[in-house]
């Protein structure tokens, strides 16, 4: 039977640690966000992947299973199978399902379980695995955190720059109000007369013979009302308004996390996270890159040659250059510390401007005999090193 490799979906090895798991799955993660990615569906795909790998490999019981049994299922609990009657020093580590599924389509299926692609005997060993505790009795469904939530916040250039409070809403499993987040409604709980109250139900492959979780009560042996706002899930989606801050200096792709603020677990387990990643769209006079400012400035012919002291939008506001005599269309002039506050090396980046020579207007005559007269004072050809490399 095929199943997801987690370790591969994530790139990592099977003794990776978690901090590395962590790293990996935050570098996958921005790569492929839909957010990032719209309308790319393989990108959409690939990032929902991760997330289920991230979710198991994160969290230590979960890998332990994952690791044990090759595929993870929250009914499975930490100590393996209790339920289940085998002959004496029977293993079920390393056994291939996929080649016992295609066994018994080949002989018209064992016990009543047809043999699709192995899948009926995933779903018969994951229920194997549910529906009992340590000491055999029966229980619920395992709490499970909340998963976390990624948005997309648009900021201008200036927010980036100085930071900013903005109000963002978002779409979040709650808990709900009405049941409390037990998923029942009120009224007294009846024996279920699937199981009579055990839980379990037996069922047979073959000459094995299996402990079930009853499919009417979910392995608990009772029979409930369900809430009618949740349908007793225990949440329900509705609509929050959370203030986020941005930092000054953040840039595309910045992540913030809001702890808490991502889908709510179930049965009392601690909500997720809200993760908040950054678009900043650009301004038309600063292009930033990294914790630089770059700027084109046009020049005239008169300053470039003459030199000159002129002044410089920057994002403090007005700031004279010394623009040197000489100066070279393209050239580029450092302006010190005129970039971005780097919040974490408390530094800031500089304004690199670029010379943009403006030739003059050759209208009016005056001005074309002065040109006429610059090209008979200074004759040198400005191609001459360039026809010299040829």
């Amino acid at each position: 039977m095929a199943t997801e490799n987690y370790y591969e979906t994530l790139g990592v090895g099977k003794k990776a640690s978690a901090e590395d798991i962590r790293k990996a799955y935050k570098k996958l993660a921005r790569k492929f966000h839909p957010d990032l990615n719209p309308g790319d569906k393989v990108a959409e795909d690939r990032f929902k992947k991760l997330q289920e790998a991230y979710n198991v490999l994160s969290d230590v019981k979960k890998r332990d299973i994952y690791d044990q049994y090759g595929f993870y299922s929250d009914n499975i609990p930490p100590g393996g199978a209790g339920g289940a009657r085998t002959s004496p020093g029977m293993d079920f580590n390393g056994f291939d399902f996929g080649d016992f599924a295609s066994a018994a389509g080949a002989t018209g299926g064992a016990g009543g379980f047809s043999a699709q692609g192995g899948a009926g005997f995933r779903d018969l060993f994951e229920q194997f695995f549910r529906g009992q505790g340590t000491e055999g009795r029966p229980r619920g469904p395992a709490p499970q955190s909340g998963s976390d939530l990624e948005y997309a916040l648009d900021i201008d250039f200036w927010q980036a720059i100085g930071g900013t409070q903005v109000r963002l809403a978002i779409s979040r499993q709650d808990q709900c109000a009405t049941c409390g987040g037990t998923g029942a409604a009120g009224g007294a709980e009846t024996v279920c007369p699937q199981c009579h109250g055990s839980g379990t139900v037996e069922q047979a492959a073959g000459a094995m013979r299996f402990r079930m979780a009853c499919s009417s009560c979910g392995g608990t042996g009772r029979l409930r009302n369900t809430c009618s706002v949740c349908r007793g899930d225990g949440r329900v989606l509705r609509q929050e308004t959370v203030e986020v801050r941005i930092p000054p200096g953040a840039r595309t792709g910045s992540r913030l996390r809001i702890a808490g603020k991502g889908n709510a677990g179930s049965a009392g387990a601690p909500a997720g996270d809200l993760y908040i990643t950054t678009r900043v769209r650009p301004h038309p006079v600063f292009h930033r890159e990294g914790d630089d400012i770059h700027l084109q400035l046009p020049v005239s012919v008169s300053e470039a040659g003459l030199g000159a002291r002129i002044e410089v939008p920057t994002i403090d506001g007005k700031a004279t250059l010394r623009i040197p005599p000489g100066t070279q269309n393209g050239q580029k002039l450092r302006m010190r510390e005129k970039g971005v506050l780097n919040a974490k090396s408390a530094s800031r980046g500089d304004q690199i401007v670029e010379v943009v020579l403006r030739a003059p207007d050759i209208r009016d005559e005056q001005v074309r005999d002065l040109l006429r007269k610059l090209g008979e004072a200074d004759p040198h050809d400005p191609r001459q090193e360039l026809w010299a490399k040829v």
